[in-house]
């Protein structure tokens, strides 16, 4: 467990495009939405080394006021993207998503910081970034799904309340599928990576259940919230 994690050449890593090509073509010929694949894939690539600059500079820093700021950046963003399956309310609907993903997502992230890991100082940017961003990207999947869902059923002329049960139900799907999937089926990226970086697998798996409990949390808790903020919207809309 002494092993240093490996590095990969650049000519390696274009290896690993190779699988995507094959889907963009599938695509081209398929369903003609290459073209949005490709734009994902262009944006993946842009933001992720923009973002590896960033945190190495981010990492190096000992402002809380950078890394709140930071942490404002991927909230916001987070509350807007998340209502993407309903964009022509996507305006009226962000201030809701913007408190129900602050409430769910940033009460998970001061506990587990704060509480779990009792970090020192408590913006230590190597652990409250990543863990900012698993918490907060959960939480704007599960907003999401659960927009999308509400919208569906109001549309079907269910009532609020069960289609508000159903939408809550159907935002938890991806999460509750990857608690039972956990160890099984799939050895989650975070535990991946630390025992490729030399830690061992059993102290990567207690890092792993606190990941999963906290995403499992600031989703279900996020989604519970905005389905509660939103109801007046839904039923103005539907009366």
């Amino acid at each position: 467990m002494s092993k240093s994690i490996q590095v990969i050449p650049v000519f390696n890593l274009a290896l690993a495009f190779l699988p995507v090509f094959i889907v963009l073509v599938i695509q081209y010929f398929w369903s003609r939405e290459h073209r949005n694949g490709i734009y994902g894939v262009s944006r993946m690539l842009v933001q992720l080394l923009m973002i590896g600059y960033f945190l190495n500079y981010l990492f190096d820093t000992d402002s809380a006021g950078i890394v709140l700021a930071f942490l404002a950046i991927m909230v916001f963003a987070a509350s807007w993207i998340g209502l993407r399956t309903v964009r022509h309310k996507q305006l009226s609907l962000y201030p809701k998503a913007l408190l129900a993903i602050i409430v769910g997502g940033g009460t998970t992230l001061v506990l587990v910081t704060q509480g779990v890991l009792n970090l020192t100082p408590w913006y230590w940017p190597n652990y409250f970034i990543p863990l900012a961003g698993m918490i907060f990207a959960n939480a704007m999947n599960s907003v999401s799904l659960a927009a999308d869902r509400l919208e569906a059923e109001i549309g079907r002329e269910v009532s609020f309340d069960k289609a508000r049960n159903i939408a809550f139900r159907a935002s938890l799907i991806p999460i509750t599928n990857s608690l039972f999937a956990v160890g099984l089926v799939s050895i989650p990226g975070m535990m991946t990576g630390q025992i490729l970086s030399g830690i061992s697998p059993l102290i990567a798996a207690r890092y792993q259940i606190m990941v999963m409990c906290m995403v499992f949390g600031a989703a279900g808790i996020s989604s519970a919230c905005f389905l509660a903020l939103v109801k007046r919207d839904f039923v103005k809309e539907h009366n």
